[in-house]
């Protein structure tokens, strides 16, 4: 089915649409008066959306790494950021968060991978992060669903 015959999510209701875009909005604004750095938040929604297969938030946030000076060397390694050894140890944990909260349904949330994030952050920070982890994996499934597509470069 061509992606332009699926239902729009986001189009068919702008409500509901909106309210996770101003979720969006909030949690950025919460992860940045909480100090977490702005290529960590992309690295987790980048990471998430890697799991997810969702190439349009792929697509978008890939660019806003880029933006922010994001190497392309770790673009390239993020799916196999274990083995890179590039990563610092609070994106690694921030990383593992992600993935565990993203595959959720595998393993629950691992007492390790907690501790490990509770360690590195602090209560808000942690609080900032699963939020940010929540939010881009509802708007990956949305994408995904609608089947998005990317504007070539």
């Amino acid at each position: 089915m061509a992606p332009s015959s699926r239902i729009h999510p986001s189009r068919t209701h702008r409500d509901a649409y909106t309210a996770l875009r101003n979720l969006s909005t909030t949690v950025a604004g919460i992860a940045k008066d909480v100090d977490l750095d702005p290529i960590l938040v992309e690295l987790v929604q980048m990471r998430a959306s890697q799991i997810n297969g969702c190439a349009y938030c792929l697509d978008v946030h890939s660019r806003s790494l880029e933006k922010l000076g994001e190497s392309a060397q770790r673009l390239a390694v993020l799916a196999a950021w274990r083995e890179a050894d590039l990563f610092s140890p609070r994106e690694c944990a921030a990383l593992r968060l992600t993935e565990a909260v993203t595959l959720i349904h595998a393993d629950q949330l691992l007492d390790d991978v907690y501790r490990e994030a509770t360690e590195l952050f602090s209560a808000e920070q942690y609080a900032a992060l699963l939020w940010v982890i929540v939010s881009i994996n509802s708007f990956n499934r949305v994408a995904i669903a609608g089947r998005y597509e990317i504007d070539p470069r």
